[in-house]
């Protein structure tokens, strides 16, 4: 699909998985002779596509902190679907981009990369969400690993999905579930990418290469007499919103050292009895939903026991949790190779995910620390019921 903005700005849109998008790419560049040829990539993802080793280097530490593994999977996830798409119809994943910057570099002819860093674009989408989004997108997405398989990929629109890019296609599987979303994944990066396009179109003739989902967005942008985009706003991450999550992460030991000193001072001979119950059901909620997420994660039993531990301790203690503890024991007994590292590039299905040490790694930590945060949702109005019911 191709759109002549003016004579300087020339949009090809292209599916990621399509044949036929690459020889169109290079037909646009043969035909109309740019100065610069603009992909629809961010650094990340130039590097994932082009340097398909990078996983090898990355250290084991790297996965443990919980904000890490989230971002990794969300990542893994977003590649897999479009890995599998790709191999339903025969071509690599990116194929068109590949090929504009193959025949711009035997043409000596510059390339632009226009896309807002995907690490930022996620980053934004999570905190525009709100917590009942959150909520409803990480259960959604936790029922896609427990129940996926094979056959589901076929109930995707895949015909749907060739027109835009991953990105844009995992918003709109979900967009019923975090709509708000939808401004950062669509709307932001129509507004990026046709800035960093008009801006590149100042140096000389332009051939951009760009989803065919954001064509129109990006045209639309690029029409107008005045295009007045300040690219750093798009570029920041919004600073955490006052949430009552952190709240909560914050007062939970304050309360619970109050409670136990409450109870020292105001049960007299009965206090040790209560205080003892208090630390009972604590370690068995808190630390039995934490183990939950690793055993879901298929961590080894000895991971699984370290959450069980760990996580009644980490609740009362903010800067550090339970994922981390029980990802560092999982990372000690099941350290990944070099081999696990490679085979993410070629994660497609259910059965891979399961089996790749770096995503039960990743797994390990996300999905303990979910649990330890459930428990302590659960276990402190819990507690509270027994000693002032």
């Amino acid at each position: 699909m191709l759109e002549k903005v003016n004579d300087k700005i020339i949009l090809v849109g292209t599916a990621h998985i399509s044949k036929e998008s690459v020889e169109e790419v290079k037909q646009a560049i043969e035909k109309y002779k740019p100065d610069i040829v603009a992909v629809e990539l961010c650094k990340r993802r130039y590097e994932a596509i082009t340097k398909k080793d990078k996983w090898e280097n990355t250290p084991v530490t790297n996965l443990l902190k919980s904000n890490n593994a989230y971002l990794m999977l969300a990542q893994t996830f977003l590649s897999s679907i479009q890995r599998r798409l790709g191999k339903e119809y025969g071509v690599e994943p990116g194929s068109e981009m590949i090929a504009a910057m193959d025949v711009a570099k035997e043409k000596g002819i510059n390339v632009a990369l226009v896309d807002r860093d995907i690490t930022i674009t996620l980053k934004r989408a999570w905190r525009k969400m709100g917590f009942r989004e959150k909520f409803r997108l990480t259960w959604e997405f936790l029922k896609a690993i427990m129940g996926y398989d094979e056959e589901e990929t076929e109930e995707l629109d895949l015909k749907k999905l060739m027109d835009q890019d991953v990105i844009s296609a995992l918003m709109e599987e979900f967009g019923e579930i975090a709509p708000s979303v939808a401004t950062v994944l669509i709307h932001e990066r129509d507004e990026y990418i046709a800035k960093k396009i008009l801006d590149e179109s100042k140096k000389g003739k332009v051939v951009a290469v760009v989803g065919a989902g954001h064509l129109n967005g990006i045209k639309k942008h690029l029409e107008k007499k005045k295009l007045d985009i300040n690219l750093k706003k798009f570029e920041e991450v919004p600073k955490k919103r006052f949430k009552i999550t952190k709240v909560a992460a914050y007062s939970i030991p304050i309360l619970f050292v109050a409670l136990i000193l409450w109870l020292v001072f105001t049960r007299g001979a009965d206090a040790w009895d209560q205080i003892k119950n208090v630390f009972i059901w604590w370690f068995l909620i808190n630390g039995s939903l934490s183990a939950l997420g690793a055993a879901i994660a298929r961590g080894h039993p000895l991971s699984i026991g370290t959450a069980f531990v760990a996580a009644p301790l980490t609740s009362l203690n903010p800067a550090i949790a339970a994922g981390w503890v029980a990802g560092y024991v999982e990372a000690k007994l099941r350290t990944p190779v070099v081999k696990d590292f490679k085979d993410i590039s070629k994660i497609e299905s259910f059965k891979d995910f399961w089996n790749n040490r770096v995503i039960r790694l990743l797994m390990v930590v996300a999905l303990a620390n979910l649990g330890s945060m459930i428990g302590t949702l659960i276990a402190f109005p819990y507690i509270a019921s027994l000693v002032f019911g």
